[in-house]
């Protein structure tokens, strides 16, 4: 199993090398790192979504475009003398055995938060080394959506012991309640930059609460998207039928249509 990946990888790597070659592919000679960019998040996200929808033939397709992505950097890292495929490979390998010294040396974990902890540690260890910002917090991508960078810098704060009680949600539940209170004062005081700050705040708390109940708060966000969209689709139909323009209906009869799409099976409850 090991070898036949190994050839089909290298056959891969081989492929990428033909399309940037001399008489290789006219587009894929043209991209450089930066024009990359984009296509790494939207290929990231096909695969968190395939995920999500639990579709196995999607979830192989979208995981090898977001590994083309890897291979094609380091192709054009290649090509400017500043590193290799290899470097990647062996970097990420010689990284996984360094920071599982439970497994590999004679380190200790036995749960979860131990392995999770210890591999922070260890990586602030190393930076110290790189003469790199050892805080926690510095590991977190500026460009995660601000969603998914909430529960990264929660989450990585918990580690080191930062957080409420494990079980507890009491004080969580209290805190997305002093939020929703704050975005009152606030929209009473009239200021939009305290009203940004405060709702920042509860989206900030709600994320807290989501990650103790150990939900994903992006897929608990996409399930609400997708609800809505689904149901708001059965509206429009709805109105479609009617032959009457949206101006037409008021509030409380939209509502109406908006309580008979929540009952079609397709929308969920």
């Amino acid at each position: 199993m090991t070898t036949e990946c190994g050839r089909s990888f290298e056959e891969l790597v081989a492929v990428m090398s033909r399309l940037r070659g001399k008489n290789g592919c006219p587009w894929d000679r043209e991209q450089t790192m930066e024009t990359l960019r984009t296509y790494i998040v939207e290929e990231a996200y096909e695969l968190v979504d395939a995920i999500s929808r639990g579709e196995t033939t999607d979830i192989v397709e979208e995981a090898g475009d977001l590994l083309l992505q890897v291979v094609f950097l380091s192709r054009i890292a290649e090509d400017e003398g500043r590193f290799s495929m290899n470097d990647v490979v062996l970097g990420l390998t010689e990284k996984l055995v360094r920071r599982h010294p439970h497994v590999f040396a004679d380190g200790e974990a036995d749960t979860s938060d131990q392995v999770l902890r210890k591999w922070e540690e260890i990586k602030s260890v190393e930076k110290e080394k790189k003469r790199k910002d050892t805080s926690l917090l510095a590991g977190v991508p500026e460009g995660l959506p601000p969603l998914a960078k909430a529960a990264r810098i929660q989450s990585k704060a918990a580690h080191v012991g930062f957080d409420w009680e494990k079980g507890n949600l009491g004080p969580l539940y209290d805190k997305v309640d002093e939020e929703i209170e704050e975005i009152r004062n606030a929209v009473e005081s009239g200021s939009a930059d305290r009203i940004e700050d405060e709702v920042g705040d509860l989206l900030f708390a709600a994320v807290n609460l989501s990650r103790h109940l150990d939900i994903n708060p992006d897929s608990a966000l996409g399930r609400s998207n997708r609800k809505f969209t689904d149901r708001f689709r059965i509206v429009e139909a709805m109105v479609r039928e009617t032959g009457r323009p949206w101006s037409s209906f008021s509030l409380d009869m939209l509502d109406a249509f908006w309580k008979e799409a929540k009952k079609a099976p397709m929308a969920g409850n």
